[in-house]
């Protein structure tokens, strides 16, 4: 069970290295309003001084807390010693060291003014002296922004703490001083935002030695007031004065013990007070809560092994041991691999790591929906009057009759007219070019394969290939679409069985006659 902890330590650290957090991992995270005394419980459980103080926002950058119970190490003079993931190997034996360096890391990523960062600092604490615990240290609750703090500095605090206590697997310490009205808490109202049955929240309750002559904090510590699953714990942290006398942590913990036993409504309830006590209990809840949650965190990073490992099966052999010759092979295969990815997307058989696309058109059924929906339903919709108005007709008709009056339509303005409307054409078809070539560059630039990845000079020398490619082929189709429709310029042919000739329309008008029709205007309108 004491191994549970460091292992989780480990995977913290890495996915620190990495920038991210793949997997929500256990741990145990502190929030409280400022002057709460979340810092002062913080090192009453280290047992050491090494967090900054001062007025107004102090801790400004999540810092994440592991305490490993161990000695030290052979040539060290210290049992006691800090480590920071972002210097390795280097060991603060002195915590004042440990101080200023929080401070410094902390102004080297928010400056020095009042703002945060939700990049956290990693501090490593190994003592003889401590539990094993991993906690996060949030910056305290405030409600103004003061001096040159950001307006929305309330906003900023509340969406970190919420980014880490809304992890299902991090226990939740929701520091509260005694001598204010626990109805009040900033604490336990975020707590129970993120959990809202208490289930992973615990109270801890400080400043019990400030509280009012005769009142006390025991129907809080029964758990009878705001109840919690796994109660509140009471503590008395070290005054400012202390901490200015600079008044040790253990001889604060020796007057901690001896107020709680000399105080008679706390003296049988001693299971409920002191930082020993909640140290014990957050170690045996952080064991607990690993235990339960190791078997889906297993589950997952052995998900996560068997997608790496098959990932570097695709990328192949590292080329640095390979020969020219074996390169080459390996250029003709990636290429080879390309192209029937990009074969298979235009023929619908799925080009995509995970199969065919399932949350839009892609490759071929969208170059098909370009064709049949975009582009059929742009020339359906043109009407062959558009555009053309009766006055133009009749212009039409009475400059090829010149001065000459004609019973009969010259086919010369016929010509001229359909001319016109022909030509209107040739815009749709270029714009389906271009949706066409838009969408088969997506097409080239979705289609490498997880070899093509490994080498991106390569990659992008090909992609830049293949859009060339594709570029050099828009003006040859951009033509031939013009002399399709120089084609149709070119003649009119009126001997099309379905194009109206005058015959025909005659003949039409006459069976409408014979037929009992109507010629010229419906009756309503004479």
């Amino acid at each position: 069970m004491e191994s549970l902890i460091p292992v989780v330590n480990k995977l913290q650290d890495v996915f620190s290295a990495i920038g991210q957090s793949p997997l929500d991992l256990p741990q145990i995270v502190v929030i409280g309003s400022q002057s709460s005394g979340k810092s002062s419980v913080l090192e009453n459980i280290v047992g050491r001084t090494f967090l900054p103080r001062g007025t107004g926002i102090v801790t400004r950058r999540p810092l994440v807390l592991q305490l490993v119970q161990q000695g030290a190490p052979e040539g060290s003079p210290s049992d006691e010693w800090g480590e920071f993931l972002h210097i390795p190997g280097q060991k603060f034996s002195s915590f004042d060291d440990i101080e200023a360096e929080i401070v410094r890391e902390t102004e080297r990523a928010t400056g020095r003014n009042k703002g945060i960062s939700k990049k956290p600092i990693h501090l490593k604490i190994c003592s003889p002296n401590v539990l094993n615990l991993t906690m996060v240290d949030l910056p305290g609750i405030t409600k103004v922004s003061v001096g040159d703090q950001p307006l929305d500095i309330e906003e900023q605090i509340r969406s970190m703490c919420m980014s880490f206590i809304s992890n299902p697997n991090a226990i939740i310490l929701a520091v509260t001083a005694g001598n204010s009205d626990i109805a009040n808490s900033d604490a336990l109202k975020l707590a129970k935002e993120a959990d809202p049955e208490g289930e992973r929240t615990i109270g801890v309750l400080t400043k019990l030695d400030l509280m009012d002559p005769g009142t006390d904090a025991s129907e809080l510590l029964q758990n009878r007031v705001i109840p919690l699953r796994r109660g509140y714990v009471g503590v008395v942290n070290r005054g400012q004065r202390d901490v200015d006398s600079k008044t040790s942590v253990v001889s604060a913990l020796k007057r901690e013990q001896q107020f709680f036993k000399s105080h008679p409504s706390y003296r049988s309830m001693l299971n409920r007070c002191s930082t020993p006590t909640l140290s014990r209990m957050l170690n045996q809840i952080l064991m607990h809560h690993i235990r339960d949650c190791l078997p889906d965190i297993k589950t997952r990073i052995t998900g996560m092994m068997i997608d790496i490992n098959q990932e570097i099966e695709a990328l192949g052999a590292p080329a640095e041991a390979m020969n020219g010759a074996h390169l080459g092979g390996i250029l003709l295969n990636i290429l080879s691999n390309y192209a029937a990815n990009f074969q298979n997307a235009v023929e619908g058989k799925g080009s995509l790591a995970d199969g065919i696309e399932m949350n839009e058109l892609y490759g071929g059924a969208r170059i098909s929906y370009i064709f049949t929906e975009i582009f059929g339903r742009c020339l359906q919709a043109m009407s062959p009057f558009d555009g053309l108005t009766d006055d133009d007709i009749r212009t039409a008709i009475c400059n090829a009759n010149g001065t000459r009056q004609s019973l009969f339509v010259p086919e010369i303005s016929f010509d001229l007219l359909v001319r016109r409307q022909i030509t209107r054409l040739e815009q749709p078809g270029l714009q389906c070019i271009d949706l066409v070539f838009d969408e088969l560059q997506r097409m080239a630039s979705q289609c490498e394969t997880t070899e093509l990845t490994r080498f991106p000079e390569l990659r992008d020398r090909v992609l830049d290939v293949v859009n060339q490619l594709l570029r050099k082929c828009v003006a040859p189709t951009q033509n031939m679409i013009g002399n399709l429709i120089k084609i149709e310029l070119a003649y009119i042919n009126t001997s099309h069985p379905d194009f109206i000739g005058g015959s025909r329309a005659v003949a039409q008008l006459m069976d409408r006659v014979q037929s009992g029709g109507t010629v010229g205007p419906p009756p309503a309108a004479r």
